[in-house]
């Protein structure tokens, strides 16, 4: 995850040497991520489905094998519309993450899954300080495509430590209601059991939230280097000085949220969710205070974006822990994939949005509007959620427990 995501978020750094490249505005360069994304949410579900019904590392070794020939043609295109072709093209691969959770649901018992599921996204803002190394210590010399070539190769290189080092386990295999290693490897995803997602009540909810949740995430990630670039005139240096505090607050969020997530969880079975509705708040609140302060108090922006940075990602281990505690083992990937879909669907025009509204505006005005207005409607829904969470968790233990044959 961590040196994928490294090649996932070169973008950001990336952006205005591309665009000068290719002599792109913010509107087309914001509709050439809208690509990709779209192209990512269509494949989530298939991603999904086979991950419940074959071999995951196979699968995930698959994902990385494309990883590497997407991020090549990446590299090669020598127009502005074979690279929107090619750059959509790395949706395929960006959308194979379910399977990696349904693993980890497998590996893990439920009070340990926010914990491990917050180290493991803790390689999300581990890639991108990797990405900003590689785009503004290499890329002034060698240029943005050998940087894409170089993590193409890294791309084909896992794939082939993933196809013969990473072994699978039987789904379900650390639920504690189990204890039948025949029954558990017998069971796998079928087709019509898809529909019985949509009647778990909370679910619904996570994946409404899921939909309107990530559009702050996609604006901030790939615009943000922009915004302190040109509206905040920071040179390169200060936006450094600025951006690695961030993100390794960031990868801090993700630590401590899944250890916090566990902690309420062996109290109360809503306390992921509780975590991540009071953090989504946090965040806004920050955010909206840090992007007031005036360009020249460079400190306290330095400050108050550290703090935001902290706060946003409390949410995400603990949103993807809550999943899986009222989702049957053999159809995780298939939920998690539709929560992911829903999110890229909703979130893949945020990037064009924004670009939208900076021509208009701002990048300052995209930023607040669209994170303010998202994470309110997010906090809402997930409160929302919270009403059949309990029912639903027990149903989902109890048809383990129906299972067991001791």
């Amino acid at each position: 995850m961590l040196l994928h995501q490294t090649d996932r978020l070169l973008i950001g750094p990336l952006t205005s040497m591309i665009m000068a490249d290719f002599n792109l505005s913010e509107l087309k360069m914001g509709g050439i991520i809208t690509g990709s994304l779209i192209l990512g949410s269509v494949f989530y579900p298939i991603w999904g489905f086979l991950y419940d019904r074959y071999a995951r590392p196979k699968l995930l070794a698959l994902a990385s094998f494309v990883w590497a020939i997407t991020t090549w043609l990446s590299a090669l295109a020598p127009t502005a519309k074979l690279f929107l072709i090619s750059r959509a093209s790395t949706g395929i691969d960006d959308s194979s993450y379910p399977g990696i959770g349904s693993l980890v649901s497998d590996y893990f018992p439920p009070e340990k899954r926010s914990s491990i599921f917050g180290m493991l996204q803790f390689s999300i803002p581990l890639g991108y300080l990797l990405g900003l190394i590689l785009a503004l210590e290499f890329s002034p010399i060698y240029g943005w495509r050998i940087i894409y070539i170089f993590t193409g190769l890294i791309g084909l290189l896992l794939s082939i430590l993933i196809y013969f080092g990473v072994k699978d386990v039987p789904r379900g295999f650390s639920e504690p209601d189990l204890t039948s290693f025949d029954q558990i490897q017998s069971t796998r995803l079928e087709l019509p059991q898809i529909r019985q997602l949509f009647k778990i009540r909370s679910l619904r909810f996570l994946f409404l939230q899921g939909l309107i949740g990530v559009l702050p995430w996609q604006v901030i990630t790939f615009w943000s280097f922009r915004y302190l670039e040109v509206e905040r005139n920071y040179s390169p240096s200060t936006v450094s000085s600025i951006m690695i505090p961030a993100v390794l607050m960031i990868g801090a969020g993700y630590f401590f949220g899944g250890f916090i997530g566990d902690a309420i969880y062996k109290r109360t079975i809503r306390g992921r969710i509780i975590v991540s509705i009071i953090s989504i708040l946090l965040g806004a609140f920050f955010l909206s205070i840090t992007l007031y302060q005036p360009p020249e108090n460079v400190l306290s922006f330095r400050i108050l974006l550290a703090i935001t940075s902290f706060f946003i990602p409390l949410a995400s281990p603990n949103i993807a822990s809550s999943v899986y505690d009222i989702v049957l083992p053999e159809m995780r990937s298939t939920a998690t994939s539709i929560q992911y879909f829903l999110g890229n669907l909703g979130s893949a025009f945020a990037p064009l949005l924004a670009g939208a509204i900076s021509q208009t505006y701002s990048l300052k005005t995209a930023l607040l509007v669209i994170s303010l207005s998202a994470w309110t409607v997010t906090a809402a829904i997930l409160a929302l959620s919270l009403i059949n969470f309990k029912n639903d968790w027990n149903t989902m233990h109890q048809e383990l427990k129906e299972r067991n044959p001791s």
